[in-house]
């Protein structure tokens, strides 16, 4: 008699993260403990949604109305970057487990005091659900916050159970929005936090300048030449040298945080984003520089820019540095990889966080599940 082989899972991930690009959306099969990337799907924002999430970052009049609305115009963008995956995969919804949606972030607040911390990302998880026929696990980072942890960065856990090396320590860096990394060591520990700004100062100041919304591969940048009184000027600010468990987000660093460095007119605009690479570079360099790491793997948006790649190769000297690719997870999708992994914890009763990185109080079930 036959016997019949069990299917793998199908999940799917959204993160739409700090750089405000869009909507990241990845199809992951999970066997026997393995995952596979089997389709991916990208939605850009329209220009109008971006502007409009941004100006939510600060106070505004009737945000709480708008917050509301915009969480719904993201869960139609979600499910259309859900609906379009499963097309392109040919997969029907009802074989998919659940999504696992991170939201728009536009509040990390988890030092606001000792107990009236919070996150907040914003997207209707039950719009989302409704709009899909799949059930939906959101609000990740609640829990983290509540058990006394900073809500991220949350990657570290799938980090761990997908990039561990048994005879290397490694490094594994996003450099999104924010840039974080998490560091495994071959023994099994594991340490991850918020390094810094990663593109997000770069792409307002490329977007003031130029009206582009980022520096493809760094060529702007690299006309320029870095201007160290202003980076060390920037590299004083009190975040770099917390220790960890620590997060950060656009609250910290924005175009009010760049203003306060008295980037005054007669800098030329190419010298100060070149300044911006090296700051991005350094924060993540000093961060890792006391660790034993062997080999260093980048993920995210910042994996393309080769002058930021450039950067740290040299800080790291004869040291692999070299993207997610080679570990099997292309650098474009590792977040929105991580996000299915976690609903699949989720719904299996499982932790998604690490003390070690969050500094919670312990392991956590996180997030919240909207059934279809």
């Amino acid at each position: 008699m036959a016997i019949s082989k069990q299917k793998p899972e199908l999940f799917v991930g959204i993160m739409s993260g700090t750089s405000l690009d869009g909507v990241d959306a990845a199809l992951v099969a999970f066997e026997n403990g393995s995952c596979q990337l089997q389709d991916t799907q990208f939605l850009a924002y329209p220009e109008s949604l971006k502007t409009e999430l941004l100006a939510l970052h600060a106070p505004q009049y009737n945000e709480l109305e708008a917050s509301s609305i915009l969480g719904c115009r993201l869960s139609h963008l979600y499910a259309d970057a859900v609906k379009q995956l499963l097309a392109k995969a040919k997969v029907n919804a009802a074989d998919i487990s659940a999504i696992g949606c991170h939201g728009q972030t536009i509040r990390h607040c988890p030092n606001f005091s000792p107990e009236l911390g919070f996150t907040l990302q914003i997207g209707n998880n039950a719009l989302l659900a409704e709009l899909t026929n799949i059930s939906v696990v959101g609000d990740f980072r609640s829990r983290d916050i509540a058990a006394g942890g900073q809500g991220a960065p949350l990657v570290p856990a799938f980090h761990k159970a997908m990039f561990t090396s048994a005879d290397k320590n490694r490094a594994i860096i996003n450099i999104g929005g924010i840039a974080n990394v998490t560091v495994l060591a071959k023994s099994g520990d594991v340490l991850g936090f918020d390094t810094g700004p990663g593109n997000m100062l770069l792409d307002s100041w490329t977007k003031l300048k130029t009206g582009k919304d980022y520096d493809k591969d760094g060529a702007w940048s690299a006309t320029g030449v870095v201007l160290q009184t202003l980076l060390s000027g920037m590299l004083d600010e009190p975040y770099f040298a917390l220790p960890p468990p620590k997060s950060t987000g656009r609250d910290l660093f924005n175009d009010h945080w760049l203003k306060q460095h008295q980037l005054y007119p007669h800098l030329r605009p190419q010298d100060v984003a070149r300044t911006l690479v090296a700051l991005t570079a350094q924060s993540i360099y000093d961060a890792i520089a006391p660790m034993d790491i062997d080999e260093v793997y980048v993920c995210g948006g910042g994996a393309h820019n080769s002058l930021l790649m450039r950067s740290l190769q040299e800080m790291l000297g004869s040291k692999l540095l070299t993207n997610t690719d080679a570990l099997g997870v292309g650098a474009d999708w590792v977040e929105a990889v991580a996000f299915a992994w976690l609903a699949k914890q989720t719904l299996e009763n499982k932790p998604g966080n690490l003390p070690d990185a969050t500094g919670a109080k312990g392991l956590r079930v996180l997030g919240a599940i909207y059934p279809a």
